[in-house]
């Protein structure tokens, strides 16, 4: 049995802004950085493998985080969302014509025009979960955690998602025969309360 905890990157001005970054290369703000580097992994958790998207923000997150630089894989990479990418989501939705959607009328085939579908990253992801051999952190994008926490929760992307992700806080999941999600994640730890 293996644990794989999954961590969203850090902000972003294009975060910050509403844009959709995708696979575009944005690197973590000034204030991520220096909010990062006041917290660390907790317990167990700080001697697992590390692993990170080859994406700036996601590969800097993990080094402010532990210090160490993260095994890269590819498979982390967000969700390509094609023509939406710097986009603002708030104002494709009230575009008609732009075929964007809210994520709970995704279903696991809806597809950004050029981008890539959450069925897709799932197939993508999963040489590199087989590949796993002990536990292991992953920092990553919200596509991808979306994806692997809606196959641990058996979430269709249809309807509301029995999760929320939110920054600073790992989302453990238990690799067996299948996926499964503990049911609250674990929030990063202070520097100065662990010292």
């Amino acid at each position: 049995m293996i644990r794989l905890a999954l961590l969203r990157h850090g902000p972003t001005e294009w975060n910050r802004m509403g844009r959709i970054q995708g696979r575009s290369d944005i690197a973590l703000d000034d204030q991520a950085r220096l909010d990062l580097g006041a917290l660390r992994l907790p317990g167990a958790w700080e001697k697992a493998e590390l692993w990170s998207s080859p994406l700036a923000r996601a590969r800097d997150t993990a080094t402010c985080l532990t210090g160490r630089m993260p095994q890269i894989s590819d498979a982390l990479i967000e969700m390509n969302w094609g023509r939406f990418e710097g986009q603002k989501g708030a104002e494709l939705i009230e575009d008609p014509e732009s075929g964007y959607r809210h994520i709970e009328d995704w279903g696991w085939d809806y597809c950004p025009p050029d981008g890539e579908s959450p069925r897709m990253v799932s197939e993508r992801l999963d040489p590199w979960l087989d590949g796993l051999t002990r536990d292991a952190v992953a920092v990553c994008h919200i596509g991808v955690m979306r994806v692997l926490l809606a196959r641990a929760h058996g979430w269709d992307f249809t309807g509301p998602a029995p999760f929320r992700i939110k920054r600073n806080r790992l989302y453990i999941l238990t690799l067996d025969e299948s996926l499964s999600a503990d049911p609250e994640p674990l929030r990063l730890i202070s520097r100065e309360a662990g010292a």
